[in-house]
């Protein structure tokens, strides 16, 4: 039969306008783990004074060389350009000086010499300590402005951009550095050769002036004198702790500086303090001033433009009374009475971010899974939010002569990048000013929202479901808890890709990710964080069960298909849990404690610890066993992968071996990885990660039987 031309030409029409959006709709292919391991993380973003330029700081791996990069870059609004302003791959910490002209930072880079800067050793690497060096916007080399054996800790610029003021360790001399190596060796004077911190200015101009007329391989100190202490470097304070950061108030009059422990331990509360000079005078009449005495871990400081406030953040601890773990909450002290006063006392998120522009204070704070911008004129006014996307954002920085704001944000689907809105006002308006992650929004990611549930005890708990790619709201699916650490963090609308955070990855296999806000995360009032304690691992155990029942009750996930896992609190949360039933198929755990008694001893952060079970471990014996999963890790039968840094001391390495000696003996399968030279948050090496990403999910595969 022939078909006429019109009926043809009608077929063929309707075959395209039926298979073309079936192209369109075509699924994108699945992320890869390297293409998962490749994403750019942005530690620094800094907006210039006038609001055209922005400088941003990036963490992203380096294959070849086996590091991590750490590079700053410069977007202008001239050409609407984005390039790169740093090379060595050792750069962080950017900022502004107050004209605009300059941009200092902190650098790990090879000196002018060849020679890592701060080192005594040529080798092979070529990274040192941290130096303070400047670069001009408008291009060029950057400059070296100290040249020390010892580590920059904290830099400020002065009002006046003419100076910087930094801080370092107390430095010695050569020959008592000499003597100190002849009596000592190699041998290690723990706490005992501890020192505390001298605090410097620099002048900009007789420090470039050096630059150009000296030789690059000249001594900082010919004469050995003084081997440790920068050229030209005036000293203005000595204080016995480490500085973390150094601000100046805007009229140049006064300084502030926020301390920590020269351990670079929490011990002792009392060691983190914020503290004030008055500049006026010589050196020698530079008192230094204890603005607060307190149970809190102060950081993030900022001068009010008043010149008499100082804002601040406390991530550990409380301002009010003795030492107890609360939100993150943003403050102020008048410099001049130390009255604290919270800010927006009533809000019941935690904030997470603040930056001080014009007359109002905007702060990137979470509440549930999200995490908005919001804005304050007052310390007693409510915060009021901003029109703006959801999701989550996180840095920010304004100009102090333009309402132009920067930040951070990502969302379940939007990967991360950095914004550049014309005010906070206009947020919704923003546009993208880097696109380092835009392969992700090429692939087919996992959709995801929020789920709520009611605990053994009546309350109302809330977290974060993440769908396998087209299965979104899917019943029936084998399910993959996945806990986030802290235990005062929490999982929400956000984007998120690397060796701790990866969800996707596990989605991408056919996992419907469950992600609990158990009795302790943040984002749900002071009130739920505090009911963690004293019950560190079985309050917020019973949590997590009660959203697993929950959610097979309600269809969504496969009881014979349930597995767990977690880092840092998350490890010490699945370590836990495996003790407390036998439903999961597979754990996979990392950096996380199985006692109490020799974690509260190896542990950085010893006061949380006996905050949270009650005491130190003579004071509360009984709850640091009953709270232990070693004591009942006969009760595991679920095969664990298990994973730690050889150098963590957040969570001592002998905990992951303590858990890997007791599964064995007991014949539950399990494995253990050992990264070499990683400390708790494995950032030396990116395969590092990668690796333990890449076994994690073969584990899951191998015993939580999900077929892909």
């Amino acid at each position: 039969m022939t078909i006429p031309n019109s009926v043809r030409f009608a077929v063929i029409v309707i075959l395209i306008i039926t298979f073309v959006p079936a192209l369109s709709l075509a699924q994108k292919p699945p992320i890869t783990i390297d293409e998962f391991f490749n994403s750019v993380d942005f530690d620094a973003l800094k907006l210039s004074p006038d609001g055209h330029s922005v400088v941003i700081g990036t963490t992203r791996a380096d294959w070849d060389r086996s590091v991590f990069r750490h590079d700053l870059w410069l977007y202008r609004d001239a050409g609407s350009s984005l390039v790169q302003l740093t090379q060595s791959g050792h750069d962080t910490d950017p900022q502004w000086s107050p004209d605009g002209r300059w941009i200092a930072f902190l650098s790990e880079r090879k000196n002018a010499s060849g020679k890592p800067a701060g080192s005594e050793d040529s080798g092979d690497d070529d990274s040192g300590i941290n130096q303070l060096y400047v670069i001009s916007t408008s291009g060029g080399e950057a400059l070296p402005l100290s040249q020390s054996d010892e580590e920059i800790h904290a830099f400020g610029w002065a009002p006046d951009s003419r100076a910087l003021y930094f801080a370092s360790r107390l430095p010695w001399n050569k020959q008592r550095k000499d003597a100190y190596k002849k009596d000592w060796k190699d041998v290690i004077q723990y706490r005992e050769s501890e020192r505390g911190d001298v605090i410097f200015s620099v002048d900009l101009n007789d420090a470039m002036a050096r630059n150009v007329n000296a030789p690059a391989t000249a001594s900082p100190d010919p004469e050995n004198k003084l081997s440790d202490v920068s050229p030209g470097a005036r000293q203005v304070a000595t204080t016995p702790w480490r500085v973390e950061q150094i601000v100046i108030s805007p009229d140049g009059k006064r300084l502030a500086f926020v301390t920590s422990s020269i351990s670079q331990r929490q011990e002792k509360v009392d060691e983190f303090e914020i503290y004030s000079i008055d500049l006026g005078g010589s050196s020698a009449d530079h008192v230094v001033r204890q603005l607060t005495k307190n149970s809190a871990v102060e950081q993030d400081l900022y001068w009010s433009p008043d010149n008499r406030h100082i804002f601040f953040n406390v991530q550990v601890g409380d301002t009010s009374g003795p030492y107890r773990d609360l939100q993150p909450h943003l403050y102020w002290i008048d410099s001049v009475t130390g009255e604290i006063q919270q800010w927006s006392k009533d809000y019941v998120g935690s904030v997470n971010r603040y930056a001080v522009g014009g007359d109002r204070v905007l702060v990137a704070a979470r509440q549930g899974t999200e995490v908005p911008l919001y804005y304050s004129s007052a310390p007693t006014a409510a915060f009021s939010k901003l029109t703006g996307w959801a999701g989550t954002y996180d840095r920010m920085s304004v100009a102090q002569h333009s309402p132009r704001l920067a930040f951070v944000y990502s969302s379940v689907e939007r990967p991360t990048e950095v914004y550049l809105a014309d005010s906070p006002d206009q947020l919704q308006n923003a546009r993208p000013i880097t696109a380092f992650n835009k392969l992700f929004a090429q692939r087919e990611l996992p959709k995801g929202k929020p789920y709520r549930w009611v605990a053994d005890d009546g309350t109302a708990v809330e977290g974060m479901l993440l769908y396998p790619p087209g299965k979104f709201e899917q019943k029936n699916l084998p399910m993959f808890t996945f806990i986030h650490g802290g235990p005062a963090d929490a999982d929400g609308n956000h984007f998120e890709a690397d060796w701790y955070q990866w969800d996707r990855l596990a989605a991408t296999q056919g996992w419907l990710v469950f992600e609990p806000n158990y009795r302790g995360s943040t984002g749900y009032g002071d009130k739920f964080l505090l009911g963690i304690v004293p019950q560190i691992v079985s309050r917020p155990g019973k949590d997590i069960l009660a959203g697993i029942d929950a959610l097979v009750k309600d269809g969504i996930a496969n009881p014979d298909r349930l597995s767990v896992g977690g880092y840092s609190y998350g490890g010490y949360m699945t370590n836990w849990l495996i003790t407390q039933t036998t439903r999961f198929k597979a754990a996979v755990t990392g950096a996380g404690a199985v006692e109490h008694v020799a974690n509260w001893g190896n542990d950085d952060t010893t006061f949380d610890d006996a905050y949270f079970l009650g005491g130190r471990p003579w004071e509360a014996q009984q709850r640091y066993h009953d709270e232990a999963a070693i004591f009942q890790i006969d009760k595991v039968k679920t095969p664990t992968h298990i994973v730690g840094g050889a150098k963590d001391i957040r969570v001592a390495v002998l905990e992951n071996y303590l858990l890997e000696h007791a599964l064995s003996s007991l014949g539950v399968p399990n494995s253990l990885l050992i990264f070499p030279g990683e400390g708790h948050s494995l950032s030396k090496n990116p395969w590092h990660g990668k690796i333990k990403v890449r076994e994690e999910l073969k584990w899951l595969q191998k015993y939580g039987g999900v077929q892909q």
